[in-house]
């Protein structure tokens, strides 16, 4: 059976690699496509092929139709557009292709949308922080007004981002220079992110939040079309290396309801974080997490088991138990670039 992943995050190259290792029957066929041949998942993976470039997500769509044509692909991991593909489930079943989409277009702009989702969040068990949108400095200094006196600290970040990018804790009292000269990570002066807003005048969507400091915790997922098959919890610390797995009842059940709730399938992660004492709800991301090896280490093989899933039916799949309260760390061991 040929499986075909094409171009994603860097964390494909744990998911092909956890797959190989597990497929001793040598069941699958995985390739591997990207614009480069200088990324590890092109030496993991069974064949690599070449992606063009700069194609209209139109033209990407037909391209990857001809492309599965020509490779005989039967499975296909969208990555690159897949918001876009997850409409064309039907052009590829017309020519005997299986789309491994985790949501419905629909689904995927709204999870993509973080000021949408967390307007449209309806989860009692882990509700949002709550948030301000802003698009302009006098919107911003509104919220800020709102916000402020509840919290002792907020925070802003984009409405539309990914890794955590834009992402930063206002400071009072301290310069964007001072902070950059003590080394201190994602934090931004207050007066200088508003003297920024004045030159921008306006700018794409962004959340000004109650920031939460409680442990984070990354929920990696295997769903089938609404229902949770697998889920590991990994607990991050506040500093040093490695982290906890730790299956706590609510963040489980919340994942699942999370799950039902936007249809939920494949291979995908769920982020929560700890305010105040409570668990609350970060985002969706449709997409393995670049820590999934380091769930996996916890006994549920999460690719192999979302391919064997989807492939076989969830029904003839047996899931391990899940060795809860082991650490766990990215080792990251150099290699060759084939």
């Amino acid at each position: 059976m040929r499986v075909w992943f094409n171009r994603t995050f860097s964390s494909v190259y744990a998911a092909i690699k956890l797959i190989r290792d597990a497929d001793l029957d040598r069941r699958f066929f995985l390739i591997y496509s990207n614009p480069t041949a200088q990324v590890a998942a092109a030496g993991a993976a069974d064949a690599f092929q070449y992606e063009p470039t700069g194609l209209s997500t139109e033209a990407y769509i037909d391209w990857c139709l001809d492309f599965c044509r020509e490779h005989k692909v039967d499975i296909f991991v969208p990555g690159k557009a897949s918001t876009a593909l997850a409409g064309q489930h039907a052009r590829f079943a017309a020519i005997g292709v299986r789309m491994m989409s985790t949501a419905s277009p629909a689904a995927l702009e709204l999870i993509h949308d973080k000021a949408r989702f967390y307007a449209e969040a309806d989860l009692p068990e882990a509700p949002v922080a709550e948030f301000r949108v802003f698009e302009d400095l006098a919107a911003f200094d509104a919220a800020w007004a709102e916000l402020r006196p509840r919290h002792d600290k907020l925070c802003v970040k984009p409405s539309h981002s990914v890794f955590g990018l834009g992402f930063s804790i206002l400071e009072e009292h301290k310069s964007s220079a001072a902070l950059l000269i003590a080394g201190v990570q994602y934090h931004i002066g207050l007066s200088d992110f508003r003297r920024g807003l004045t030159e921008m005048g306006s700018f794409r969507t962004m959340l000004l939040m109650e920031y939460l400091d409680g442990h984070e915790f990354s929920v990696d997922c295997v769903g089938n079309d609404g229902e949770l098959v697998a889920a590991v919890v990994r607990k991050k610390p506040h500093s040093g290396p490695g982290q906890t797995i730790d299956q706590r009842a609510d963040i489980l059940e919340a994942t699942a309801a999370l799950t039902r709730a936007h249809g939920l399938n494949g291979l995908f992660n769920v982020q929560f974080r700890e305010g105040g004492g409570k668990l609350r709800l970060l985002e969706i991301n449709p997409r393995m997490s670049g820590g999934i090896g380091m769930a996996c280490v916890a006994g549920p093989n999460l690719p192999y088991i979302a391919v064997c899933g989807f492939a076989d039916g969830f029904s003839n799949v047996t899931v391990p138990p899940v060795r809860d309260g082991i650490r766990v760390a990215d080792l990251g061991l150099a290699g060759e670039l084939k």
